[in-house]
């Protein structure tokens, strides 16, 4: 089982997969909480390769957004064993799934390599229900 506070204490960097620039998106909420807590963001979507999130670069592939400490999956279920795997592929120390994101065999495959992973969950909800300080040290 993931230790999440460690797990958000520990990362500094970390790729928003399915990043939007759309304000009633949940990623683009998301994104902001971890940028204002510290964080260093890339958002990866291939859609809005070269435009600007929250003042951030856009990059086309989760490649291109690393080294990575975190990989937070905004896709569906079915697009997170793909992400999950190229996480691996590149080093990535987490995976964290989003709300109603939940790839059991993913999971299983990333926690084989040594990744940490958390599924289902949201950050920034986990971080007030954990008490985390208001910003990363």
């Amino acid at each position: 089982m993931t230790d999440i506070a460690s797990l958000l204490r520990q990362t500094r960097r970390i790729a928003v997969v399915g990043a939007s620039n759309k304000p009633d998106r949940p990623s683009f909420g998301v994104m902001r909480f971890l940028l204002n807590r510290g964080y260093e963001v890339t958002p990866v979507n291939p859609g809005l390769a070269g435009q600007e999130i929250h003042g951030c670069r856009v990059v086309g592939s989760l490649e291109e957004a690393g080294p990575l400490d975190m990989v937070d999956v905004f896709r569906r279920s079915s697009d997170a064993g793909a992400v999950a795997d190229e996480a691996v592929r590149l080093g990535a120390k987490s995976v964290w799934m989003q709300l109603g994101v939940v790839d059991e065999d993913a999971a299983a495959r990333a926690r084989a390599a040594g990744l940490e992973v958390v599924m289902d969950r949201c950050p920034a909800i986990e971080w007030g229900r954990l008490g985390l300080p208001s910003r990363i040290a």
